[in-house]
């Protein structure tokens, strides 16, 4: 979805250093209100009290606002959409908008996540994954770079325009939604709901680059059948869950031919690794002195651009249909079910007006340097908008380290100079009236 706007001026050099320096000047102050951001642990299904801080600064900035309660009964109607297995009671999305007073120029919106993965256990931290400690350059919290420093960023970047004085000239959506570390179905509400726009900016952690491929993925649970014991009778039965470490060889086949496949799939030939299988919970049986009847597993695996959920889904079942009986002759059965993410990958095409402005506003940050891109193997909600909306989708954002990890961490300085990119981005491609400083 693109849009020309031959009326609207460029942003003079003038313009720029002011916004550059307005951002150096509110930047500890949203380093303040990062920190504040990440002391509220918004895990799945808990993300209310963050969300209230940030409808709160939206408010406070005089955007128009908008809060909603997913619906999973809209949602499953989707073919994005990923299977619901948690109330969505009390789970939201915030969106504020910016209106100019005459809209002329490109729309925008600045989307983030505002849920966190689960901490694990807090005693392998250095510290408390709430503290939002800040050391040698880092700022440390689960969620500081994924990515709570970046949805700050946007409405820091939207500050700082406004602070040099100048007035975007193009509507502005401000985005946090719920669900991305799962389903995806927080951005893909938002789309739903009718907010779409020239292009969308997401300032995920991306080493200050610009993601030009992910790939696509599913959530699914295989439940495994034994047949329970005594003991003391163990070769009369059965072990589901030494039957489950079986069925994940066979899904690690699968795991193998895809990888083997990647010379085939624009983008991802020189990836190590690009397709994951991950088995990341598993539980099974009744009773230490019982052979287990039963073994869930909940696993995740990629797959490439290009390759549709259902194609993906299809090799994964009939993978585990195939599936008769163990090494030594014990018959198994496999069955799986999707539990969350059910998401295609994309690719952002090179050479649109998006990437350019953005390439140009990325060199005045970054001191000359030239925007770099790369494939990631990890999932984005800039699927959402690029195959459903038909938006292009930037993301882009700070350096971090050990995100869904033990002490993440997001670069101070790179923050810093990533809301800068965004603020040049917003004042290039929405247009801005210069208010002479006067704001």
């Amino acid at each position: 979805m693109t849009s020309t706007h031959t009326d609207i001026p460029m942003l003079t050099d003038d313009q720029r250093d002011r916004i550059l320096a307005a951002v150096d000047a509110q930047f500890d102050r949203q380093l303040r209100f990062t920190q504040e951001l990440i002391r509220h642990p918004s895990l799945r299904g808990d993300e209310a009290s963050a969300q209230d801080l940030l409808y709160g600064a939206m408010s406070g900035r005089g955007l128009d606002m908008d809060r909603w309660e997913l619906d999973p009964q809209e949602l499953a109607g989707h073919p994005g959409a990923g299977k619901v297995e948690i109330s969505y009671e009390g789970v939201d999305n915030v969106v504020g908008t910016y209106r100019p007073r005459r809209e002329r120029g490109r729309s925008l919106i600045l989307n983030g996540h505002v849920d966190v993965v689960p901490e694990g256990p807090e005693r392998q931290w250095q510290r408390s994954p709430w503290e939002a400690a800040i050391v040698d350059g880092w700022l440390y919290g689960r969620g500081s770079g994924d990515m709570k420093a970046g949805l700050a960023a946007n409405l820091f970047a939207f500050d700082a325009v406004r602070a040099a004085g100048l007035e975007p000239l193009g509507r502005i959506h401000f985005e946090s939604v719920v669900e991305e570390e799962c389903t995806g179905n927080g951005s893909l509400s938002a789309l739903m709901r009718g907010y779409t726009a020239d292009a969308v900016l997401i300032p995920e952690p991306e080493e200050d680059m610009l993601v030009r491929a992910n790939v696509g993925t599913i959530w699914f649970r295989v439940r495994v059948a034994g047949h329970p014991t005594h003991p003391r009778e163990m070769s009369s039965g059965f072990n589901a869950i030494d039957a489950a470490y079986f069925v994940v060889e066979k899904l690690r086949e699968v795991e193998e031919r895809w990888n083997a496949e990647k010379a085939q799939h624009r983008f991802f030939e020189d990836l190590e690794h690009p397709i994951n299988l991950n088995v990341g919970k598993i539980r099974g049986g009744d009773w230490n002195s019982s052979v287990p009847a039963w073994c869930e597993l909940d696993l995740r695996i990629a797959f490439y651009p290009g390759i549709t959920a259902d194609e993906a889904w299809a090799e994964i079942t009939a993978a585990l249909a195939a599936i008769e009986h163990d090494s030594t002759g014990n018959p198994i059965a496999a069955e799986a079910i999707t539990t969350g993410f059910y998401a295609e990958g994309y690719v952002l095409e090179e050479g649109s007006d998006a990437e350019r402005v953005l390439e140009e506003s990325h060199s005045d940050a970054f001191d000359g340097a030239g925007l770099k891109s790369f494939t990631t193997p990890g999932y984005l909600d800039g699927r959402v908008f690029v195959q459903y909306g038909n938006v292009p989708a930037l993301v882009y954002g700070p350096v971090s380290r050990d995100i869904h990890g033990f002490d993440e961490r997001v670069d101070i300085e790179s923050v810093r100079r990533i809301t800068k990119s965004i603020a040049l981005f917003v004042a290039r491609w929405c247009g801005v009236d210069d208010l002479g400083g006067r704001h």
